[in-house]
């Protein structure tokens, strides 16, 4: 069988959702308090029968749902929300100003990005901001500014924690990536794609 290259939702009837979810209910307390009735063959056989039955039941008389138009809907948000960040790619971008750039609201794009981005946007933007200040230290001469200077610039005004995060990140602290000689190959590990650095996640 070829699996459909895109995803359909039903909705079974709420009748044949009712008795499969009482078939499972039943089925979880017979394993709580008698545990050893379900070792016996006919018992397992009558109870597999049971929920195979009711969930095609469910399939059966299910409705189905058309996804498409919400994902494609979603993705129109986040293409918005990737070219927000890129006229803003050199510095911090906070959420309402995005939410207004993108136009929709916080909840909307809360889940589109959990949807195409495996995360939420304060979440992604929090790695953004982190690999702007490596992008900074890593770029910038030590005895022209400070690891304090860049931080600030990214939006942290927390300096020991982002300092704790930014070794739990990169695995060196901050004040090593801005001492490092330019020449160094990872001085030029940052990302150039917007998207790259959601591994880091």
């Amino acid at each position: 069988m070829t699996p459909p290259s895109f995803p359909h939702h039903v909705k079974p009837s709420k009748s044949a959702l009712w008795r499969l979810r009482q078939l499972h209910e039943a089925a979880g307390l017979l394993a709580k308090k008698a545990p050893d009735v379900l070792t016996k063959p006919e018992v397992a056989q009558t109870m597999e029968e049971a929920l195979s039955e009711a969930m095609v039941l469910c399939l059966a008389s299910a409705e189905p749902t058309d996804v498409r138009s919400a994902h494609i809907h979603h993705a129109k948000i986040v293409r918005r929300f990737e070219e927000a960040l890129h006229a803003n790619s050199n510095g911090p971008v906070y959420m309402q100003e995005l939410c207004a750039a993108v136009g929709t609201s916080y909840s909307t794009l809360r889940d589109c990005c959990q949807e195409h981005l495996g995360m939420n946007p304060k979440r992604y933007l929090w790695l953004r901001r982190m690999h702007l200040a490596r992008r900074d230290l890593c770029r910038a001469e030590p005895e022209k500014t400070s690891v304090t200077e860049i931080a600030t610039n990214c939006g942290f005004w927390e300096l020991g924690r982002f300092s704790v995060a930014y070794r739990g990140l990169f695995g060196e602290p901050p004040s090593i990536a801005l001492g490092r000689p330019p020449e160094d190959p990872r001085s030029g590990d940052d990302d150039s794609s917007p998207w790259g650095f959601a591994k880091s996640a």
